[in-house]
């Protein structure tokens, strides 16, 4: 079938028998696929989809109206629900674009004959997806649970590559903290990192829990040999998690020491200036003294007082610098 004559937000629709072959197919005749009971299955990727093509799919499918009006709404909390035999499950993805991780929205109605994917917002297109099972015709014969399993472990995998990105940038801002100079863009770029961190690892999280749970339904929506591909997505959502966990404490430290290396650096020029000003209070101080309108000041009528004040003024300052430079206050 041509995928141009598909109807806007449809990316693919296709059916895919139980030996594993595929068979492009228009919406239309979707119900007709399901009708068959021949253990074949529907596969659907949508993209940003219009209200009246939601509707269409509704009764194609027999989605419940709830899933179908969060579906065109997007927004939603990761969260896995039950709507008869059919499961509705919405989750958080993640892209980087343009140099800046953007986030997503993808929602999943998985029933037992068939897989349908929406997206939303920043997210990768699943052709790769499809290509790897299609590569495999025993997988697909397993029906749409195995479907959903390579979705969601591609969307856990493409948080990995974003979080080693984290961990680049978190090495190149910890050469610019420590570095001589003090750089108000530092402190921004930790917290806008630490931001995005946050952001992930609330994207990441729930996957946890929506994957623990699809493991946990052995024997009904997904079968029992699949299980074990669900534990593994499992791990790797952990994996990521506790990599996020780990950067963000690590941010949060660095940010400390940032501050704590500003504050010391505050504190040296608040020394210098010091250690100098009291230098400048010797001559300053004897200057003063015979700047006084007095007449009987000691060393007045001495033909070498002059010399003997500078002579005594700069031994002071002398001596007062050496003290000064031996505690590092000049």
């Amino acid at each position: 079938m041509d995928t141009t004559l598909l109807p806007t937000g449809v990316v693919t629709c296709a059916v895919y028998a139980r030996d594993g072959r595929r068979t492009d197919i228009g919406i239309d005749a979707i119900s007709d696929v399901l009708a068959a009971d021949d253990g074949s299955f529907v596969w659907l990727g949508l993209y940003e989809p219009e209200v009246a093509l939601l509707e269409c799919l509704q009764e194609e499918f027999g989605l419940h109206e709830l899933a179908i009006e969060d579906a065109h709404k997007a927004h939603q909390r990761p969260k896995i629900e039950a709507y008869g035999e059919t499961f509705f499950i919405a989750v958080h993805t993640a892209q980087r674009v343009d140099g800046e991780v953007r986030f997503g929205e993808t929602q999943l109605f998985v029933g037992p004959r068939f897989l349908i994917t929406v997206r939303h917002g920043a997210s990768l297109s699943y052709v790769p997806v499809r290509g790897r099972c299609e590569r495999d015709a025993r997988l697909m014969g397993m029906g749409p649970a195995y479907a959903l399993y390579a979705v969601l472990d591609y969307i856990v995998d493409n948080f990995q590559p974003i979080v080693q990105d984290y961990q680049q940038d978190l090495d190149e801002l910890e050469k610019s903290i420590f570095a001589e100079r003090y750089r108000s863009e530092t402190i921004k770029h930790l917290y806008r990192l630490k931001r995005e961190l946050t952001r992930t690892r609330m994207a990441v999280a729930p996957l946890m829990d929506i994957v623990a749970a699809l493991a946990r339904s052995q024997g009904g929506m997904i079968p029992r040999e699949i299980a074990p591909y669900f534990r593994d997505v499992h791990d790797h959502a952990i994996r990521v998690s506790d990599t996020i966990d780990v950067l963000r404490e690590m941010l949060t430290a660095a940010m400390s020491v940032n501050l704590s290396l500003v504050t010391v650096a505050q504190g040296e020029i608040v020394k210098r200036l010091a250690g100098w000003a009291a230098l400048a209070a010797v001559p300053t101080l004897v200057a003063s003294w015979y700047g006084m309108n007095f007449a009987s000041m000691p060393e007045l009528q001495a033909s070498h007082g002059y010399a003997v004040v500078i002579g005594v003024t700069a031994t002071a300052c002398t001596a007062l610098f050496a003290v000064l430079r031996r505690a590092r206050w000049v």
